[in-house]
């Protein structure tokens, strides 16, 4: 237990609140505690008094945060805060950074998106470079059509106008050529084996038969996935060659393609096999020739993933930190959810002012700004930090002014 720990996060909380204009973040205090000892598994104890504390400090006014600071300025350490966006390393200065935000078109965008996406365009436009905004649509069985038009309207409001805008279903010949790359690496393989049956592979860390596979036998399986009168839905997968082994089931001959029938909203039947996520991001992601990648931490596996199909091609790995989440008590984020009560008649719309969609804040008045401030006050913290709906749009609203 830190030393006058109570005094030290209420110090640290209201040095946070008088550099933005009277509302301090958990975030950098808690980042500030680290320096005073706090360990990262002790985190979840402390949390709720923590949030308790600086309640009550932004609660004051600045003249009172002022006054209160000056007693307890001794409790803060030394060390040079920092206040804005920390550096990125391995920056080309000339070149800049190519960074993306990638929502799937289940829905509009929220909160949640503007958390992390904010972060990668404000690293844009620091360093200057590229920002894609990427819409992974290649599962057909996930899309509510007017989602696109909404995350194209909705990202050229709150990226500045600055973003590249592009839909992966209509990049699918590049996907069958980067399949076909790998065969020929024999770092892939068709597998015709049933789900059940590869699942107890897994269980027992032995190799599918199908791993024996020649590159020509694979190309030829390749084909029949292809062919509309070959494999039928469910009959075969592309897998990549990880280790059987591996100590992360999840890990194990992962797949990166399937077969699905289902019809697309965009391209309809024109294609029969689908890229998986893992392949249709590393693909896009080394062709659009990312430097830097931020994402949400729960996509660590899919990282790791991806950076295996990255060293199978002989490319560089771009540099990547994770996020950790905000955790709403009492404010939902499913955009399936949200889609559901409009569809019942307890919403007017996605703008309805009791939605947190972009939509909906766009309307009550709020500037692409004022997620700017909040993405930046977050900054790049792996830290998970639960927050109520009247504390978030408390900050968000100081960041509006």
């Amino acid at each position: 237990m830190i030393k006058d720990f109570e005094k030290k996060v209420k110090a640290y909380a209201l040095k946070n609140a008088l550099v933005h204009n009277g509302k301090a973040m958990q975030g950098p205090v808690i980042s500030s505690l680290f320096n005073e000892g706090l360990k990262p598994g002790e985190v979840g104890k402390y949390s709720k008094k923590i949030s308790e504390i600086i309640l009550g400090v932004n609660s004051l006014s600045i003249e009172e945060q002022e006054k209160e600071f000056k007693k307890l300025e001794k409790k803060v350490h030394e060390r040079k805060v920092r206040e804005g966006l920390e550096e990125l390393p391995g920056v080309d200065k000339k070149k800049g950074v190519r960074m993306r935000f990638a929502p799937s078109p289940s829905g509009p965008m929220h909160i949640g998106h503007a958390m992390t996406a904010c972060i990668s365009f404000l690293y844009v436009k620091k360093y200057k470079g590229k920002f894609y905004v990427r819409i992974e649509d290649t599962n057909p069985e996930n899309i509510y059509f007017p989602a696109y038009k909404m995350l194209e309207k909705e990202s050229e409001w709150l990226f500045d106008g600055i973003a590249e805008f592009m839909i992966q279903s209509y990049r699918m010949e590049i996907y069958y050529e980067y399949i076909e790359k790998l065969i020929k690496k024999n770092a892939v393989y068709v597998c015709t084996c049933s789900a059940e049956k590869f699942k107890k592979f897994v269980e027992k860390k032995q190799n599918c038969p199908c791993r024996k596979n020649t590159v020509l036998e694979n190309m030829e399986r390749w084909k029949k996935m292809l062919d509309k009168n070959g494999y039928k839905e469910g009959e075969a997968v592309v897998r990549f060659k990880s280790d059987m082994k591996h100590k992360n089931p999840a890990m194990r001959d992962f797949p990166l393609a399937r077969i699905n029938l289902t019809r697309h909203p965009l391209q309809g039947k024109k294609y029969r096999v689908w890229p998986l996520m893992n392949l249709a991001v590393a693909v896009d992601d080394i062709e659009m020739k990312m430097t830097h990648i931020i994402r949400a931490k729960d996509h660590r596996d899919n990282a790791e993933r991806q950076k295996m199909i990255y060293d199978a091609l002989g490319e560089k790995f771009p540099w990547t930190a994770f996020l950790g989440r905000i955790h709403f008590k009492d404010m939902e984020l499913s955009t399936t959810k949200m889609r559901q009560a409009i569809e019942k008649g307890e919403y007017k719309g996605w703008d309805d002012k009791r939605l947190p969609t972009i939509a909906s804040l766009r309307k009550q008045g709020y500037k692409p700004q004022a997620f700017w401030k909040f993405a930046e006050q977050v900054g790049l913290s792996e830290n998970d930090k639960i927050m109520d709906r009247e504390e978030y749009f408390r900050l968000l609203k100081n960041f509006n002014k």
